[in-house]
């Protein structure tokens, strides 16, 4: 599997991962991976079945079995739990902070480790997510790790929020983007950090249009040399 190539793009909420590696994926023609998406179904799945974001053995035994699913490709993913149309339910503030909690549980990191693994598939894999670099495809040719400042990401989901018709201050929002930081980045397992060999991409002042020049450019050169 290691002779098939994978881009890593990590990096915090609100970064423009999601829609960088949408970009990407499409124009490269190759499989696309929201790693996000998978533990916010999770976070989902355990708010339905009324399981406490402490019980580990419950947790990681959920991730285990759950009747998880994407439908459609690397322009528009659509994320099932269950048969069930869930994206815009695990967008929301309460499933964000509760991903974040739970993700930080070891045994639920190990029991979707190889799920996450398992979309490296001919002819390649763009990954987004927190330890795309540092864990799951440490071998990757290319690892990105993108930032942005904390108010301009706050500024970005509140947009996102306001067009779902979710009323909320910028305060607030920039408060829990904050809080969530520091729990990914103070984690004992797969801590939110730029692996040692990624490249860093600042997107606070850049247009989607500039970030993803920046990003062909390097993808160019990575595999130029590979």
């Amino acid at each position: 599997m290691n002779s098939i190539p994978v881009i890593t793009l990590d990096g915090p909420g609100g970064v423009g991962k999601g829609t960088l590696g949408r970009l990407l994926a499409r124009d490269l023609g190759w499989h696309l991976l929201d790693s996000g998406a998978i533990y916010r179904a999770l976070a989902l799945a355990a708010q339905r079945a009324a399981l406490p974001a402490d019980n580990a053995v419950a947790l990681s035994e959920l991730a285990r079995t759950l009747p998880l699913s994407f439908r459609g490709g690397a322009d528009e993913t659509h994320v099932l739990l269950a048969g069930d149309l869930v994206d815009a339910e695990i967008r929301s503030s309460e499933i964000s902070a509760l991903t974040s909690q739970i993700a930080a549980i070891p045994a639920v990191r190990a029991a979707l480790l190889q799920r996450q693994r398992d979309f490296r598939q001919a002819p390649g894999l763009v990954a987004d997510g927190r330890d795309m670099g540092t864990v799951v495809f440490p071998d990757a040719p290319l690892k990105v790790f993108l930032t942005a400042r904390t108010e301009e990401r706050g500024k970005r989901r509140l947009n996102q929020l306001m067009e779902q018709g979710i009323s909320a201050s910028l305060a607030t929002v920039v408060a829990e983007i904050a809080e969530r930081d520091a729990r990914d980045q103070q984690r004992s397992v797969a801590p939110l950090r730029p692996a040692s060999d990624a490249r860093l991409l600042d997107t606070s002042e850049q247009s989607v249009s500039d970030t993803y020049r920046v990003l062909q450019s390097w993808v160019q050169s990575a595999f130029q040399e590979n």
